[in-house]
């Protein structure tokens, strides 16, 4: 059977009409969530669709850019025989993760979490750590993966003021996200911990630690 065929006999469907154009050589699809975007992704690169050179997966959103602008059309038309693949959704793992990162988890920001939480900085650490998160999709700065479907206790707001310099390695809440930051930068993220982990490196076959679709175990340490 075809990837084509198999894509097609699947679960739901995508609406083309919600892709909308984005300048001559890409379409923007938009979703509800997060988990959403994961799922279409996967299957929208299993479809190997013609003439598209990426799929650039964010929080709502997927970009899907073209080698040139007559295949806008077609494609547009493709997308409304795609259906969601099987095992497309994201499936926490139940054994161990993709990559597990050491935490030590001092953050400046860890007591404030903690008030906003309800919850002691003990238990901000254990619901941090007590299940996988994914990352959804990168930006803001090379190897910066947000990471999604966490603790739901942990969604928490930006900081009101932020800060000038944040340190490479630390590892931070907003919103529904957690994410480490690659290297010194400004950011307004509630700094709850640091980690060691080198979240990007030019020299290594794949620069970024953690790339969309990763699974990752956070785990405390002295």
């Amino acid at each position: 059977m075809s990837v084509t065929s198999e894509v097609m006999d699947a679960g739901p469907s995508l609406n083309p009409g919600t892709a909308r154009e984005y300048g001559d050589q890409a379409l923007l699809l938009e979703f509800d969530s997060t988990a959403d975007v994961l799922a279409w992704t996967a299957t929208l690169t299993a479809a190997q669709l013609l003439g598209v050179v990426d799929i650039v997966p964010a929080s709502r959103t997927i970009l899907i850019k073209l080698a040139d602008p007559r295949y806008q059309a077609p494609t547009r038309q493709r997308l409304g025989t795609l259906r969601l693949q099987p095992g497309a959704a994201p499936v926490r793992p139940t054994g161990q993760a993709d990559v597990t990162i050491d935490v030590v988890y001092d953050g400046d920001d860890l007591n404030d979490v903690a008030t906003l939480t309800g919850l002691t900085p003990d238990e901000v650490v254990a619901a941090h750590t007590g299940t996988p998160w994914q990352v959804g999709f990168m930006g803001f700065a090379p190897g910066f993966a947000y990471l999604v479907g966490g603790d739901t206790r942990l969604q928490v707001p930006r900081r009101a003021e932020p800060r000038t310099s944040v340190p490479p390695g630390a590892v931070a809440l907003a919103g529904e996200f957690s994410g480490i930051y690659p290297r010194q930068s400004p950011g307004g993220w509630q700094l709850i911990g640091r980690t060691d982990a080198v979240m990007f490196d030019v020299h290594r076959d794949q620069p970024a630690l953690l790339t969309p679709g990763t699974w990752v175990q956070f785990r405390a340490i002295d």
